[in-house]
């Protein structure tokens, strides 16, 4: 109710219950606990008449709703995390603090959940959002190793009912994740929790592999994820030279055995195109094991180099 009368305006108290979806006489002890408050809320007689704010009166601004709470949290620790922050640590881990403090015990007690168990794997794009409540719901099952129901709509379109072990939850790339053992598959999967359209912590409680990393599993499903190339090459270079361009939601690596600083990157993809101007800006010695087109690629990539640098 608050929240509608700081948007300005006299509010009938008809308008207030139909919003609030309660009975006029609710709505009027809601009024007078908030003078209670010494929140001044006007009672104004007439036609028009209802209640509103006193000409003037600014709230504290912290009066957030679940989202806006969610927004402001994660927008001041995924900033400090991934360097975009121009103040100090403790300066942010201040702000943070001071927005935890004056949030309702239950909603903060949610939110110290999230941030708990949450993993940031790389900085934000536009993209889809996690509902908040199926997020804060998922993330204190997590946090006390309690079993979640979930129906669970794939990329095909088909939804499931499953129960999850959630080991944790992983913003990545303007997505949430969350990763734990699947009775549908009794295997570790890791679903988009934009897809998942309702959630129930079941009783019980699981316990979780030691050490477990929601947000390097991410990263390495990312990786493995089917596609339509399967793509082998050996390079000659140091692994954050090979990072630069192939960063590890794309390819994973590993030693060459007895052939010193040689690396081996294993990556799929949908498409041949790209990957033969990504190995030449390594500019490193590399060599194509498969697949035998991408080596056809590559010198039809380096040819047209040749003739490009050779005109004028």
């Amino acid at each position: 109710m608050l929240a509608i009368l700081q948007n300005g305006g006299t509010r009938t108290v008809a308008d207030l219950a139909r919003r609030l979806e309660v009975d006029e006489r609710t709505v009027r002890r809601y009024v007078e606990h908030l003078v209670d408050l010494d929140v001044p809320v006007r009672s104004v007689r007439g036609r028009h008449g209802g209640y509103r704010l006193a000409p003037g009166y600014r709230m504290p601004p912290l009066m957030l709703t679940d989202d806006e709470a969610l927004a402001v949290l994660l927008g001041l620790v995924a900033s400090r995390r991934a360097g975009l922050l121009s103040t100090s640590a403790s300066a942010a881990e201040g702000a943070a603090a001071k927005v935890r403090r004056v949030l309702p015990e239950a909603l903060g007690a949610r939110l110290d959940a999230l941030l708990e168990v949450a993993a940031f794997t790389a900085p934000a794009r536009p993209g889809l959002t996690a509902e908040t409540e199926v997020l804060l719901t998922l993330a204190r099952a997590a946090r006390d190793r309690h079993p979640v129901a979930l129906t669970y709509t794939a990329g095909h379109g088909r939804t499931s009912e499953r129960v999850v072990h959630p080991y944790g939850v992983v913003a990545h790339s303007g997505r949430w994740y969350v990763t734990g053992h699947d009775s549908a598959s009794s295997d570790l999967r890791t679903f988009r929790v934009d897809r998942i359209s309702a959630v129930q912590v079941r009783a019980g409680a699981f316990t979780a592999p030691e050490d477990f990393d929601a947000g390097e599993h991410l990263v390495s499903a990312l990786a493995a994820a089917p596609h339509r190339h399967r793509v082998v090459v050996r390079v000659n270079a140091t692994p954050e030279r090979v990072r630069a361009v192939f960063p590890p939601t794309v390819a994973t690596l590993e030693p060459v055995t007895g052939e010193g600083s040689w690396l081996r990157a294993r990556f799929q993809v949908e498409s041949l195109d790209w990957v033969p101007a990504a190995l030449a800006a390594l500019d490193r010695p590399f060599a194509v094991e498969e697949p035998a087109e991408l080596r056809d690629r590559v010198r039809g990539f380096a040819a047209r180099l040749t003739a490009w640098a050779g005109e004028g």
